[in-house]
């Protein structure tokens, strides 16, 4: 399954029901429409386009996925078999940031490492909603049986993987492990940042993970009650078939790539399906990306979010990422026309 949030969604976005269905538009545009397409490395796309597009359904996908692998050349590959398309609904385009967290732990708990990371009890698997995080951690419900993956050294970074949904733990001989979402107690997830706006500790646009990390650091009492403001918790499980160099699984139950895979709302863009950003801001990205992940706040047409990578640079880049631009999503060709009406065929 994709992640269980994206940063920003995090941090100030409170989870809704879906919205209702809106009417998309789609205009199919030429290759040279695209700002940037003829710089971009294509070749790295279509490494990055390989790793999943076995696993798309469809006999035109299954062709087009053997003619990938028969190709050298990327940008021919691309521009032969595919066109641009714009899919509308009527909301601004936004692109938001993820990353894998990494952090320090040990498969054993001492005077550092005391923080459990939980694989998930049955009894949550069974009552929805189960307990809330400040009786899982509270009560002793958790002792004694075995449920510990490992032991990190800092409830703050543990609280963000949970955020995450999945992330690395640095041993102490320089070994990984990788935990993947396993599930969770049922509650809603309530946001801190929103939670410290109320307060009137931070206006809006002053929240961030790092500002959330820092308060919480500087005021440990408090920021222990903090972090249980919000009732979900999440367990993992061991991601052991997946070697530590590579990235994380996303949707399609395959390694995702930094800075080439981004998550997409699959109702709308079919995962594995090329996708061609335009994002603007203070660092504009125009790069061609491939759909292979989701994410609970990733909803719309023009809604994605970009993989940065592993580690505190990355978790940095992708916490701060919230711009405006454009996305296109590359359909092959007679799937890209039999989208249009008739009248324009």
């Amino acid at each position: 399954m994709g992640r269980f949030f994206s940063i920003f969604a995090a941090l100030w976005l409170t989870m809704s029901a879906a919205a209702a269905e809106t009417e998309l538009t789609y205009k199919i545009l030429s290759f040279d429409q695209l700002d940037g397409w003829e710089t971009d490395d294509h070749d790295a796309a279509l490494s990055v386009f390989r790793n999943t597009c076995m696993d798309i359904d469809g006999v035109d996908w299954k062709s087009l996925c053997a003619m990938a692998n028969d190709m050298s050349d990327g940008k021919a590959f691309f521009e032969l078999m595919f066109r641009p398309v714009l899919i509308e609904d009527g909301k601004p385009a936004l692109f938001t940031g993820y990353f894998e967290p990494e952090l320090d732990g040990s498969r054993y708990p001492s005077s550092r490492y005391k923080y459990p990371v939980y694989r998930l009890p049955r009894e949550a698997r069974a009552n929805r909603p189960w307990l809330t995080r400040r009786d899982i951690l509270t009560s002793g419900v958790m002792d004694g049986r075995g449920l510990e993956i490992a032991w990190v050294d800092d409830p703050v970074e543990l609280f963000f993987l949970q955020v995450q949904g999945s992330g690395r733990i640095r041993l102490p001989d320089g070994s990984m492990i990788r935990v993947g979402y396993g599930g969770k107690n049922g509650h809603e997830y309530k946001s801190l940042g929103r939670e410290l706006v109320r307060r009137g500790i931070y206006q809006p646009h002053q929240v961030s993970a790092q500002v959330i990390k820092n308060w919480v650091r500087r005021n440990p009492l408090a920021g222990e009650e903090l972090l249980y403001h919000n009732p979900s918790y999440v367990f993992f499980r061991e991601v052991t078939h997946v070697p530590a160099e590579k990235g994380p699984l996303g949707a399609m139950n395959r390694s995702i790539t930094d800075l080439r895979s981004i998550a997409v709302d699959p109702g709308i863009v079919r995962l594995g399906s090329p996708v061609w950003i335009e994002k603007d801001g203070a660092e504009p990205m125009n790069r061609l990306m491939i759909a292979q992940d989701t994410g609970s706040a990733i909803k719309g047409a023009q809604r994605a979010d970009i993989f940065f990578g592993t580690g505190d640079a990355a978790g940095q880049a992708a916490g701060k990422l919230r711009d405006p631009g454009r996305l296109l999503v590359l359909m092959p060709i007679q799937r890209a026309y039999a989208l249009l009406p008739e009248s324009v065929q």
